[in-house]
């Protein structure tokens, strides 16, 4: 119709065209009511399983809290090795998303709507939280969480700074305590500790009374040590087995090692003890003889664990590790980047609501 309207050439057809561009300039400006008013929302979704380009930055549909469920402006999100897992496609059995999906399972972020009978938490509350892992995550601007999931974000540290902490934190937690029984004065070999779970789970063993032996590369070597290793081997130069002299109570393997050297540093592991392990392809080896339990660690969201985390970072006992903190925009291309290797530590997503402390 454009086309035959500039055919023309008479005012009659000048002024249609001045109507139709009044039009589209009417529609814009209903658009942006539209976002002022959040009916919609950014997110980061897939559509498709497969390799990064699949993650699309786009406009969805504000979501609505159900009965139990608040909604919560997001601060941020974090980036977890698990995401990218879902998101290629490798992880359907155990995590069986519906597509399109939103990844993010840590949020941290401010309370903005309640659904039926939620009282625990109230409208303006700041507050952390691990999500559902086959549910939306909190990769967009507004997530709908399980109000049982949620507890009280740290109030000594930015809002979005706190979205390093409940995978990972809860990680650390139950693979220490809950499955490798630690108590003070036991020793404990954790392999892998320069990643995300390796940071908190060398402060909370040495904050238990532990003697922490922990595996790291030169390159996070430094940030180990600061968080409260009594020793730290660097497994790219040194055997592990052989460095380490005497027996250990609990062995924490963190690192994408082989089976075989797994089966070795289990041998570590002093008679009674116990191997924990993180990596999902390979079981956790037992040893019957010298009743040596093997157990893999399967993290599950805990508010009350969670909320004991939180209490410990406002009394300073133990410190949110960030690596590096990028736009949700640039989530997509980040993914990119963590299939390329270039990735270590923890990072935070920001979303565009968040507020800048």
């Amino acid at each position: 119709m454009g086309t035959l309207l500039r055919s023309c050439g008479n005012r009659t057809c000048f002024e249609l065209e001045a109507v139709l561009a009044l039009l589209q300039c009417f529609e814009f400006e209903a658009y942006c009511v539209f976002r002022r008013k959040k009916f919609v929302m950014k997110a980061v979704r897939f559509h498709e399983y497969g390799d990064a380009d699949v993650l699309r930055y786009e406009d969805v549909a504000l979501p609505v809290p159900g009965a139990g469920e608040v909604r919560i402006r997001v601060a941020a999100t974090s980036f977890n090795p698990v995401d990218a897992g879902i998101r290629g496609g490798g992880l359907q059995g155990p995590f069986p998303v519906t597509l399109p999906h939103t990844p993010g399972i840590d949020v941290a972020g401010t309370v903005d709507a309640l659904g039926d009978g939620v009282d625990a938490v109230a409208v303006g509350d700041e507050v952390v939280g691990f999500l559902p892992m086959i549910g939306d995550g909190a990769a967009a601007e507004y997530v709908i969480a399980p109000a049982e999931v949620l507890t009280a974000a740290p109030s000594s540290v930015p809002l979005a700074d706190a979205a390093a902490l409940p995978l990972v934190g809860l990680t650390a937690w139950q693979a220490l305590f809950e499955l490798g029984e630690l108590t003070a004065g036991q020793r404990v070999l954790i392999t892998g500790a320069g990643g995300a779970v390796g940071a908190y789970a060398v402060q909370l063993a040495k904050n238990a009374g532990a003697y922490v032996i922990a595996t790291a590369s030169p390159r996070s070597a430094d940030r180990v040590r600061a968080a409260g290793a009594d020793e730290v081997l660097d497994h790219t130069a040194t055997d592990v087995v052989d460095a380490v002299t005497q027996p250990v109570d609990l062995l924490l393997n963190l690192a994408p090692i082989e089976p075989s050297q797994l089966a070795e540093q289990a041998a570590l592991v002093r008679s009674g003890g116990v191997v924990v392990n993180t990596t999902v392809w390979m079981q956790a080896p037992s040893d019957e003889e010298r009743q040596v339990r093997g157990v893999n660690v399967f993290v599950r969201s805990d508010a009350k664990q969670l909320a004991g985390l939180v209490a410990a970072i406002d009394r300073g006992e133990l410190h949110i590790d960030i690596s590096r903190r990028i736009q949700l925009a640039d989530l997509p291309a980040f993914h990119a980047e963590v299939a390329a290797g270039a990735v270590s530590g923890k990072v935070v997503v920001l979303a565009p609501t968040a507020q800048r402390t």
